[in-house]
């Protein structure tokens, strides 16, 4: 079993409210700081796992992003105890809210924490920094023996001449 990660302080620069700044992303600097990389690993670690993807599509598929135990469960296919298990590792990691209505417990996706992620990942015009030419940005890792020739041969090969 992989050792578990320090847990992150009190946000700093990788906070997840709407109104707050995300960190910078992973490809503008070779410096990441490392209690941001720890707040991100504990967030990408804790939707690592099929299960709380499912959870985190499911919800997103909610109006408001939300949705109440009773319904996930039985959505999944999965037992009551599991799912439970899985929204607490979601929560710690910030990336699902609950609130307790009368007897049911209504769990929402926090957009922001899904965003600050998807902000951290972000290439956007840094292709160049990871050795992509301009022109190969966006073609499928399996294409790029074929998508540098102009015109490729019918075979779909590059031409020797």
């Amino acid at each position: 079993m992989p050792a578990p990660l320090p847990m992150p302080s009190p946000p700093t620069m990788l906070d997840d409210r709407a109104d707050a700044v995300c960190c910078a992303p992973l490809a503008s600097t070779a410096a990441f700081p490392e209690e941001d990389a720890l707040r991100l690993a504990h967030r990408l670690k804790a939707l690592a796992d099929p299960t709380r993807l499912r959870l985190i599509a499911f919800l997103l598929s909610r109006p408001g992003f939300e949705a109440c135990t009773c319904d996930l469960a039985p959505a999944l296919g999965v037992a009551e105890s599991t799912t439970s298990h899985h929204l607490k590792r979601l929560e710690a990691a910030g990336l699902v809210t609950k609130q307790r209505r009368g007897l049911n417990v209504h769990y929402a996706v926090d957009a922001g924490a899904i965003r600050a992620i998807g902000a951290a990942l972000h290439l956007g015009d840094a292709a160049h920094l990871v050795g992509v030419p301009p022109h190969l940005v966006g073609v499928p890792p399996h294409r790029l023996d074929t998508a540098a020739c102009v015109p490729p041969t019918s075979a779909g090969t590059c031409s020797t001449d």
